[in-house]
């Protein structure tokens, strides 16, 4: 028997009803992950650099862009994050 492939795993796991609603509310945190990653990525910077700008260290950077777990920064933590990437913060509610 042949193990699942990831979506087939996620699929499955998404028709249980508690499941899909932890993962729809944990949706928003992961986009915020993905869009510092992808803004640090952007300009080029290293964790390390991030952290020196911000006065942190660099596995506070690690925690804050990692995917593996469900931190929610604050917002005064994006906004210094965002500073360092000499980018702006935009909140959006739809």
């Amino acid at each position: 028997m042949s193990r699942p492939t990831f979506e087939e795993f996620k699929k499955e796991a998404l028709s249980n009803p508690e499941v899909k609603r932890e993962y729809d509310r944990l949706a928003p945190i992961f986009r915020i992950k993905k869009e510092l990653l992808s803004a640090r990525l952007k300009k080029g910077l290293t964790q390390e650099e991030v952290a020196k700008r911000m006065k942190t260290s660099k596995s506070n950077i690690s925690r804050l862009e990692s995917l593996n777990n469900t931190y929610a920064p604050s917002l005064n933590t994006l906004i210094k994050y965002a500073e360092a990437l000499d980018c702006e913060i935009e909140v959006v509610l739809k």
